[in-house]
């Protein structure tokens, strides 16, 4: 009787969990308020220091290879000095792993950009990427000018885990930039975590993440979590396949810390 009992109650348990798995919703992990402060910024780019490694010079995607098969290239447009993304070749990381290092971008949402909320302008920046798909560490890219959507996927959120301190996105068709200085999650030999992720963001020259602790990968549905131990990682750009006009990219470079 006993254990007829405990493996009624354990099925329970089970089930339990696997209903409440199952109930999960986008909407769930979706944040509106407080909405960050709009501020207002010029135009901000650096010249790669001396001592960094040149992932986008202007020319060409040999930094770079597909996410879905790093054995073939990165197939993003590149023309006139920027490259664009090609919603219909899939996500692209670069060929090099990092572990812990400062990278600035530029991106450019177009100026005749259409859509609204999640559905203008997206991609995102993968801090780390640590499997095919959308899997690992996203630093949202967003057209956020007069854009409203949750506050933790709008423009320099960690996706899905917290807001940006500030809303200083530039009007579309405006270059705009991010300085980021990552610190990787360490695992100990059991694979269990060590030191988690942390990250720091200035958007278009303001503050909008300061040291940041992540609460492991980010996840369009369910709660962040470390689940995986892993090294060094490539860094991935988004191809999101929405229908409004592709996002454009320039002046990429990355000192390793």
């Amino acid at each position: 009787m006993k254990l007829t009992k405990t493996l009624f109650v354990t099925s329970l348990i089970a089930g339990g969990i696997n209903m409440a798995a199952q109930a999960q919703k986008p909407e769930d992990t979706e944040f509106y308020t407080p909405v960050p402060k709009v501020v207002a910024t010029k135009e901000v780019t650096v010249a790669p220091p001396s001592d960094a490694t040149i992932l986008f010079d202007g020319k060409d995607l040999s930094q770079w290879v597909s996410s879905g098969d790093r054995s073939k290239p990165a197939l993003w447009t590149v023309k006139n000095g920027v490259f664009t993304v090609d919603k219909k070749t899939g996500n692209i990381e670069t060929k090099q792993s990092f572990n812990n290092y400062q990278l600035h971008i530029e991106w450019q949402v177009p100026a005749n950009i259409t859509g609204k909320g999640q559905g203008r302008g997206n991609s995102g920046l993968f801090l780390a990427s640590i499997g095919k798909g959308d899997a690992g560490y996203e630093l949202q890219i967003l057209d956020s000018y007069q854009n409203d959507t949750y506050t933790n996927g709008q423009s320099a959120s960690i996706y899905k885990q917290t807001a940006p301190l500030a809303n200083p996105t530039r009007k579309p068709g405006e270059w705009q930039s991010y300085d980021v200085i990552w610190t990787a999650p360490t695992f100990n030999d059991d694979k269990m975590l060590k030191t988690p992720a942390r990250v720091t963001v200035l958007f278009n020259g303001v503050l909008v993440q300061n040291n940041f602790e992540l609460k492991g990968p980010t996840q369009y549905i369910g709660q962040a979590a470390y689940r995986d131990a892993h090294g060094p990682s490539p860094i991935k750009l988004q191809s999101h396949g929405d229908p409004s006009e592709p996002l454009s990219f320039r002046n990429i470079w990355i000192r390793e810390l």
